[in-house]
């Protein structure tokens, strides 16, 4: 545990760990997004700050508390996506450092609906805003872990090939298990949101497979990342989607 929570979060546990020691408690990948989504929940109930503000707070708070790290997936994906030819070209681009205009439209196109929606949850109640931001993270680790079980590497060696052949046996099962149940449970007083926490994790892993297939040629820690920040959107605007046509009291 405290190998996957220094790789995937900016917490200081894992002196001495290696990337192996990671991907064998990468089961468990959806608790990570409590450790990271706490900090923004515990922001967006103080209720000191403006909606906005609050919210801008809260995503920025979940985002560093994950190292930035799955938005460096956002980026590559982007910059890789927008290139034509063949899946190896592709993956020449995904792990170029130069960022281009794919990667810079990629990241407004996540992140800009992301805050929006976050800030209009917040409007109508921080409780649900940060129940929400909770949940939402959770769901982004378990599209992460989803690919990661059901995916195969693009390139052998690279690091999701760690985690794809750690996911084996019993462990599999609970990763499966884990990624499928606990975004809506965690989301259970949302009432309605916790049935579409239950479904956007497995269907943006899906889509998130499908594309990589045909992209990539098989998923990367990239891919991985960027799917799971595409799924906390997915979820947080599908949550602020409800409370707008909920009818009024």
């Amino acid at each position: 545990m405290r190998a996957l929570f220094s790789f995937f979060t900016l917490l200081p546990l894992g002196r001495g760990a290696t990337l192996e020691d990671a991907a064998r408690s990468s089961y468990l990948l959806p608790l990570v997004g409590l450790a990271t989504g706490l900090p923004g929940a515990i922001l967006l109930l103080i209720g000191i700050f403006p909606p906005g503000v609050a919210a801008s707070l809260a995503l920025a708070a979940a985002l560093l508390a994950a190292g930035l790290h799955h938005t460096d997936g956002v980026l590559d994906v982007g910059d890789a996506l927008m290139v034509r030819g063949a899946p190896a070209r592709r993956r020449e681009v995904l792990k170029d450092a130069r960022i281009g205009v794919g990667g810079l439209g990629a990241l407004f196109f996540v992140y800009a609906p992301t805050l929006f929606a976050l800030a209009a949850l917040a409007d109508a109640s921080p409780y649900r805003a940060a129940l929400s931001l909770l949940a939402a993270e959770v769901a982004a680790r378990s599209a992460m872990l989803l690919l990661l079980v059901f995916g195969r590497p693009a390139v052998e060696g690279s690091s999701s090939t760690y985690f794809v052949r750690a996911l084996k046996g019993r462990r599999r099962a609970v990763a499966i298990v884990l990624a499928v149940s606990l975004p809506g449970l965690v989301a259970v007083p949302l009432g309605w949101g916790a049935f579409m926490a239950l479904l956007v994790a497995p269907a943006v892993a899906s889509l998130a497979l499908r594309i990589s297939g045909v992209a990539f040629g098989g998923i990367s820690g990239d891919v991985s990342g960027a799917a799971g920040e595409f799924t906390r959107a997915v979820l947080l605007l599908a949550l602020s989607a409800a409370i707008q046509t909920a009818p009024a009291a």
